[in-house]
């Protein structure tokens, strides 16, 4: 359930039946999250809100409703962008370098760029489309390689190299960027 507040804009409200209390915590969006009880009703969450909003501005920091739904626009057009884009440069390199996947997936993780699991589903984080080409391509041919390596050994760090002769300079090049979106 979503509250509208005047003050911190979009509240997001997750009812679990384990949550014995009123619990406040920011979501990875930046929105002021509650837990409550399953029973809660809107009116009882929005009743807590407005009594705990004293709590709330002295320990979380919630941030604009403003630069709520700027990040929420970001996010929309990077997906777009990804889902255009990322797909078919993974199916390229896939099929240059003879892989076989199951899916791809996009992802929004704040804190990876890709990951590959052992289904064999390749997730890519659409921040990938704020970074330029070549590190994008590093991070899909990292994934690719997971297919046959799970780890990151000797053998798994040849196999990028032999398709990536710049990995290493990718790689730090990738760190001055954060997948967050």
């Amino acid at each position: 359930m979503i509250i509208k507040d005047t003050e911190f804009g979009e509240v997001i409200v997750r009812k679990n039946a384990w949550v014995k209390g009123v619990k406040f915590s920011i979501s990875t969006s930046g929105r002021l999250q509650m837990s409550v009880p399953k029973y809660t009703s809107e009116f009882l969450a929005k009743r807590y809100l407005k009594s705990s909003r004293d709590a709330i501005r002295q320990q979380l920091p919630v941030k604009d409703p403003a630069s709520q739904r700027a990040r929420d626009y970001q996010k929309k057009q990077l997906m777009k962008k990804a889902r255009e884009y990322l797909p078919y440069r993974l199916e390229y390199w896939a099929k240059r370098y003879g892989y076989q996947y199951e899916k791809c997936r996009l992802s929004h993780a704040n804190t990876r760029w890709g990951s590959c699991s052992s289904n064999r589903t390749i997730s890519l984080n659409i921040g990938l489309m704020k970074v330029p080409e070549p590190l994008r391509d590093y991070v899909i041919l990292h994934e690719l390689a997971h297919l046959n390596h799970m780890d990151h050994s000797k053998a798994f760090w040849a196999e990028v190299a032999s398709h990536d002769r710049n990995y290493k300079a990718h790689e730090r090049k990738l760190k001055l960027f954060s997948p967050g979106v």
